[in-house]
């Protein structure tokens, strides 16, 4: 999980085309011919109009900001709002001859969590049409009142490729939850304090395909 500085842009469900940056490695494609085709997404932590996305210039980082996404726990809150869930779906453009991977991810929020409460942060990553994925997970435990900000590296993130030949749909299954010994305690967690924002950064790795 992670943090960086934040652009709050407006939701993205086209295509998003950023200034060209050339790109010096080969590894990599040209950094003009890589954008973001559409973003879907849908659940609980991400209602219609709840997410933004921007991608970096190099193309080696994007960011997604949630508006919505809170689990929370409490006297008078519904059972319901102790676990949120968002399932996303990007599609990203970019030239034949390239893949990409999910190098790690950082995770920005607020978490106010009573003693006895545990907070959950997770996510599953993984292209369509494919059946290997990989999760990571992080665990908050209280008391605890402010900032986080988690960086999140799975060695085995990065065995995890787009298709070759083709423009591979990247999902992201992510959840958030709170849970406590007695339904009276108070938790919520995956606010940012500042600016009312969850936030969720992806790092890409690029390769040449091989085949």
């Amino acid at each position: 999980m992670f943090i960086t500085a934040l652009l709050a842009l407006p939701a993205l469900a086209a295509a998003l085309v950023l200034p060209p940056v050339p790109d010096s490695s080969s590894n990599a494609p040209n950094a003009s011919q890589v954008q973001i085709e559409s973003i879907t997404y849908g659940g609980t932590g991400c209602p219609q109009g709840t997410v933004a996305s921007v991608i970096s210039d190099d193309r080696t980082t994007m960011t997604l900001i949630f508006d919505s996404y809170v689990a929370s726990m409490g006297s008078g809150i519904a059972i319901t709002e102790n676990r949120k869930n968002c399932q996303l779906n990007i599609n990203l453009q970019y030239p034949g001859g390239f893949q990409y991977s999910i190098f790690s991810a950082d995770y920005r929020g607020f978490a106010e969590l009573d003693a006895g409460v545990n907070g959950t942060q997770q996510s599953t990553y993984y292209f369509s049409g494919q059946t290997a994925q990989v999760s990571t997970q992080s665990n908050f435990v209280g008391p605890m009142d402010g900032d986080y900000l988690v960086h999140d590296q799975a060695q085995s993130i990065s065995t995890i490729w787009s298709p070759c030949g083709a423009n591979g749909a990247l999902n992201i299954n992510s959840q958030v939850r709170v849970a406590g010994s007695k339904s009276t305690l108070n938790g919520l967690m995956t606010t940012d304090s500042v600016d009312t924002k969850f936030t969720q950064i992806v790092y890409f790795n690029w390769q040449t395909c091989t085949h």
